[in-house]
């Protein structure tokens, strides 16, 4: 996952609306929500953050798009050399333990 990038199904303002009926609580809901990357590397459900250049310029979007061509590439040759019935039970392991309750 690109190191500034969230991932959730619902925005914070809707999670706040539904959650406290008060859509004014976004940051509350974004922080327990646990959208960024960190959050989610720390929760197991992604293997890795890449990073992103500064900036905005087009040459940063350059970087950012070879660095992740990259960690694409490095990830398929690294399943490609896997059993298939490995590859299934890693898989298999990895989302069995997304998810994991834990008291904050």
């Amino acid at each position: 996952m690109l190191e500034n990038a969230i991932y959730s199904i619902l925005s914070p303002e809707g999670y706040a609306s539904i959650l406290w009926k008060d859509s004014s609580r976004t940051k509350e809901a974004a922080e327990k929500m646990k959208l960024t990357a960190k959050d989610l590397y720390e929760l197991k459900i992604i293997d890795k953050i890449i990073k992103e250049p500064k900036g905005e310029e087009e040459e940063s979007f350059k970087k950012t798009a070879k660095n992740l061509k990259k960690e694409i590439l490095n990830a398929i040759d690294e399943m490609k050399n896997m059993l298939p019935s490995k590859l299934t039970e890693e898989r298999y392991q990895k989302f069995r333990n997304m998810g994991e309750y834990r008291r904050i």
